[in-house]
């Protein structure tokens, strides 16, 4: 690729808000991608992940495909693990301050990060650290040095401080320190480029690069990479909303929950979850727009694609094939559990006994919106008995078989 390019595509599912700061960002790859091209060396990029719960879904790996694209590209990538910014938590996307991790839970929950990072990155090409290899190692006359960099008026018109702000909520002293501890990985690592989403804007924007400067560095280039909303199209993918899409699952999920998403979610998903060029994306999102290109046609091949960069093209068949004969045909899976009806056992007791739903609330909202089924047949009584067998369905996907 020629520099102009690789610009689109690292620019490809960017989001700064601000058009002329999209465009400087621009400009500074361009010339960073330039200069490292006459010097013949590779630039210095990483993404910080803060191992906060044990497993990732789709919306993490949104900056992992950056990362990957950089790989391609012949840069060097690092894979940060936040150990020790986890200890604090970011604060960027909360309307409250998130509990303190201890390090054995921090700990825990990285053990499985990069395992998980390796189904998108290249694992020979990646180097994979702890930012507590430097951050453990500052002293409070470093931090104050650090803080000497900002004023509290910088953090107190951040739009979630700010809120908080007006509505009286408590702001703590530490929630501060995130963005100096993750501008100080920028300076450790002597970055060229830091990729993360939207969120992160402030931290690596002002923080990243002001502590760099300060310090004698060139500022690095943000690439801040838009947000994937979860299955439900409009929220963003989050495990408190229950809109994700799990990377620790199997290929015939991940597929049908793609499918599952709204037609008008689906560009953005292309965008920024794919390995689709950008002259291709626009082409699809004008086929779709004239009517040449069926939403379902489009929707199946984002869903291959998808499931082929987790688990293979033969897994991605296979799991457009179990898709096509189970909701399109209208068959049941050969395979699904079995649960031997008790006397008194309505369908929410039966729906929790299972693990259909992960909690009685859910339950009684699936039903509600009407997406229980009894041997075909909409529920709409949680507490009805159930008293033959047949087959359970709740949402698309999860089916039980119950036994008298």
């Amino acid at each position: 690729m020629n520099i102009e390019d690789q610009v689109a595509l690292l620019m490809q599912g960017t989001e700064y808000g601000d058009v002329d700061l999209a465009a400087f960002m621009a400009g500074e790859l361009r010339l960073r991608l330039t200069q490292a091209e006459k010097e013949g060396r590779p630039l210095r990029v990483y993404c910080g992940y803060d191992p906060t719960s044990t497993d990732l879904h789709l919306g993490h790996t949104i900056t992992m495909r950056k990362l990957r694209q950089f790989q391609e590209l012949g840069h060097d990538v690092t894979f940060l693990i936040g150990s020790y910014t986890a200890l604090v938590g970011d604060p960027s996307d909360k309307n409250k301050a998130r509990p303190i991790l201890t390090q054995e839970q921090v700990a825990n929950n990285a053990k499985t990060y990069a395992d998980q990072a390796f189904r998108v990155l290249d694992q020979k090409k990646t180097s994979v650290r702890y930012n507590g290899e430097w951050l453990s190692e500052l002293s409070l006359v470093d931090l104050i040095k650090l803080g000497q960099n900002f004023t509290v008026q910088q953090f107190l018109t951040r739009e979630n401080f700010s809120k908080r702000l007006a509505a009286n909520e408590p702001i703590y002293l530490h929630e501060t320190f995130y963005a100096l501890m993750q501008g100080y990985d920028a300076v450790a690592m002597h970055t060229d480029v830091q990729v993360g989403g939207t969120d992160q804007l402030f931290n690596i924007i002002v923080a990243g690069r002001k502590l760099q400067e300060a310090l004698g560095q060139k500022p690095l280039v943000g690439i801040i990479c838009g947000i994937l909303p979860g299955t439900d199209g409009f929220h963003r993918m989050s495990k408190s909303t229950g809109n994700v899409i799990p990377i620790n699952t199997t290929a015939e999920d991940m597929y049908g929950k793609i499918m599952s998403i709204p037609d008008e979610a689906m560009i953005k998903y292309f965008r920024l979850a794919t390995r689709f060029l950008p002259g291709d994306i626009d082409l699809i999102e004008k086929d779709l727009k004239s009517g040449q290109l069926h939403p379902r046609d489009v929707k199946m091949k984002l869903a291959h694609e998808i499931v082929s960069i987790f688990y293979g093209p033969s897994e991605a068949l296979k799991g457009e094939s179990a898709f096509i004969q189970l909701f399109q045909k209208g068959s049941l899976p050969e395979d699904m559990p079995e649960f031997i009806l008790q006397a008194g056992d309505t369908v929410l007791d039966i729906m929790v006994k299972v693990s259909l739903v992960a909690s009685k609330n859910e339950g009684r909202r699936l039903i509600r919106q009407n997406g229980v089924r009894l041997d075909g047949v909409v529920l709409t009584d949680s507490q009805v008995e159930v008293t033959h067998a047949g087959v359970l369905q709740v949402g698309k996907r999860k089916f039980v078989r119950l036994l008298e």
